[in-house]
């Protein structure tokens, strides 16, 4: 978090000059001392965060990919009238162990095109889609294995 605010800095200073870099070094090393005084920030946490943002970049590429490529199933549906969809309620079990993990799939279930999650209880996430096929395959996708990965390294 500290790098985050000192970017910010400068940044937001427009230019880079000794005086802006050691007052900005001084003003967000307070800023940091108070919010990891009174807003439970860490640096232990910090570092476990700074572990995981590889994996938090190939989560976002490996979702892009998986939206693009839905994106085009989508269109050929509204374009040839002959595919016929089946929207269907589907419950998917997946092994995650966090509620961050379950929310960031389920977010991610929704932002991929013909696919909305309807309900998360335990382990037990409930998809609406337009056919079946689309959500197939959830609980061992990349998604799951990269939140997986994510959940161990920061246990």
């Amino acid at each position: 978090m500290f790098c985050l605010l000192y970017a910010l800095w400068l940044i937001l200073n427009g230019r880079i000059t000794l005086e802006i870099c050691l007052i900005g070094l001084v003003v967000v090393g307070l800023i940091y001392l108070f919010m990891c005084r009174f807003l439970s920030f860490s640096i232990k946490k910090d570092l476990r965060l700074m572990r995981n943002a590889g994996l938090a970049i190939v989560y976002f590429f490996v979702l892009l990919k998986e939206i693009f490529i839905s994106n085009f199933r989508v269109i050929a549906i509204i374009l040839f009238k002959r595919i016929r969809i089946h929207p269907s309620m589907t419950q998917v079990r997946v092994d995650l162990k966090t509620d961050i993990a379950k929310t960031i799939l389920a977010n991610s279930i929704t932002l991929t095109p013909g696919t909305i999650t309807v309900k998360v209880e335990g382990d037990v996430f409930t998809v609406h889609c337009l056919s079946s096929e689309m959500i197939e395959g959830i609980a061992q996708s990349r998604f799951v294995q990269l939140l997986q990965k994510m959940e161990e390294e920061n246990a």
